[in-house]
């Protein structure tokens, strides 16, 4: 028997996974991630960068159309609402984080949801339906990463969704769409060519787009192969390919269908408790435990009696900011997050207005962090650590640790806090009804049998009727 290539594996196991091969630890741990990708999309559509990227992206049109989220009168052609949504998500860096380092569900769910309108009414695309796509976009994403050591580590050249991503949304899209193995391989080919984004925009207005890039550029990779658009058909199997990306890139040919088991499965994500950079949260934990030494009931932080803060955290380049000038710098900050936690007991939305990251009071700690790289602390979120030592004028050090956060994969949200999140998160653009809907849908989304009532919802403010003829 001739043996295929990997990138041949890929596009049969896209083509020939269906909803009998889900089982119910990955439907249930793919719901958390749509709720709370949902959650801080919806947030995100607040913010700066997603007013560039809408009014930009309103130069398009076309006689098909996808919803923007939260915006019941603004909709764009399917790969630009698929790009908008996608920079609101990650617009804050709020949103959901994996092992290796990559952010999964951004640049996968926007695709589905604007596909799911575009289709036509019938057949009915069901809650299924979405689940078996998105996490066919998941996984393709775990497996490429899973060919390389380097993807193990918090990245130092690109940020990886704008890579991986790209090749999930192409897959979600290319199994939502109902694509032939054929077809999805040459999906996967064109989406290798529209990989790849540097991390020099990391903590800039730019890292969002990322991954709506790879929201949009994955879509486009499928309406292209549709079309019958070719490329090379081991795209995935040479370090000429995919293999550009990542040094020491080993691929393998994925397992039959027969035999599959999903990396959700076995990993799951880590849902942040404040958006920002996933790695500052071990040094909010930190810093919460260290201030209890130094804060009695509500008293304010001494400020003038600290001599030296030192964080003892991986070597992560891009969130060493000592000044922040932004709130895109201090996200990405490891001092920022230590100061501001120190002085005000936590992290929350609002920590990274300007207003904020600008006070006295930060400015004066910030001058007193040190950063030390101890030789055991490396740069994977499944292994880093944060300890944290503040020492006083008159001599006295407290020092705490944090080995995982309340959130990480270890430490899992509860389904509650996930809830409390989306509620936050989503009562920024939607009803306290439709809230409350949003979750109860989601909950039952594998009995869901029509996915038009959840794009009904994204829409955001709504008349009731709208709504009621789906229920």
């Amino acid at each position: 028997m001739k043996l295929k290539s990997v990138t041949e594996s890929f596009a049969k196991v896209i083509h020939g996974l269906n909803v009998g091969h889900l089982t119910e630890h990955v439907i249930q741990r793919s719901k958390r991630m749509i709720l709370d990708t949902l959650g801080v999309g919806f947030l995100g559509t607040g913010t700066e960068v997603f007013h560039k990227a809408s009014e930009y992206s309103k130069i398009y049109s076309s006689n098909t159309t996808s919803t923007i989220w939260g915006r019941p009168d603004f909709r764009l052609p399917p790969t630009y609402a698929a790009f908008v949504n996608g920079v609101a998500i990650h617009s804050m860096d709020f949103d959901d984080t994996w092992h290796p380092a990559t952010h999964p569900s951004g640049a996968v769910l926007p695709v589905l949801m604007a596909l799911s309108e575009a289709l036509p009414p019938s057949p009915k695309f069901s809650g299924l339906d979405l689940l078996l796509a998105f996490n066919v976009g998941i996984e393709v994403q775990g497996r490429l990463m899973h060919f390389s050591k380097e993807a193990n580590d918090i990245p130092k050249r690109f940020h990886p969704p704008s890579v991986v991503g790209t090749l999930g949304s192409a897959a979600a899209a290319s199994k939502i769409l109902g694509l032939s193995a054929t077809k999805c391989q040459e999906a996967l080919a064109i989406a290798v060519s529209y990989a790849g984004a540097p991390l020099a925009n990391a903590a800039t207005q730019t890292k969002p787009l990322h991954i709506g890039n790879a929201a949009r550029h994955g879509m486009e990779a499928v309406f292209l192969a549709m079309l019958g658009l070719q490329g090379n058909k081991q795209s995935l199997d040479t370090q000429a390919g995919f293999g550009a990306f990542y040094a020491n890139y080993s691929p393998k040919a994925l397992p039959s269908l027969d035999s599959y088991t999903w990396l959700l499965d076995q990993q799951d994500v880590a849902f942040k408790g404040f958006p920002a950079h996933l790695s500052t949260h071990w040094v909010a934990d930190a810093a919460a435990s260290v201030r209890k030494h130094l804060v009695t009931d509500r008293a304010p932080l001494p400020i003038d009696h600290i001599d030296r803060i030192v964080l003892r955290i991986p070597d992560v380049q891009y969130v060493n900011r000592p000044f922040p000038g932004s709130e895109h710098e201090a996200r990405h900050s490891f001092q920022y997050v230590a100061c501001a936690t120190l002085l005000d007991g936590g992290i929350i939305v609002p920590s990274f207005h300007k207003s904020q990251i600008n006070r006295p009071q930060v400015r004066e700690l910030l001058c007193k962090v040190e950063l030390q790289h101890p030789q055991d602390n490396l740069p994977s979120f499944d292994t880093l650590y944060c300890e944290i030592s503040v020492t006083l004028k008159k001599g006295v050090t407290f020092t705490e640790r944090s080995d995982t956060f309340y959130g990480h994969w270890r430490r899992p949200l509860s389904q509650k806090d996930l809830q409390e999140k989306f509620r936050a998160n989503a009562s920024s653009v939607l009803s306290s009804d439709t809230v409350e809907r949003f979750i109860e849908v989601v909950e039952g989304l594998e009995n869901l049998e029509d996915c038009a009532l959840l794009t009904t919802l994204l829409q955001g403010p709504s008349p009731p009727e709208m709504i009621s003829k789906f229920i």
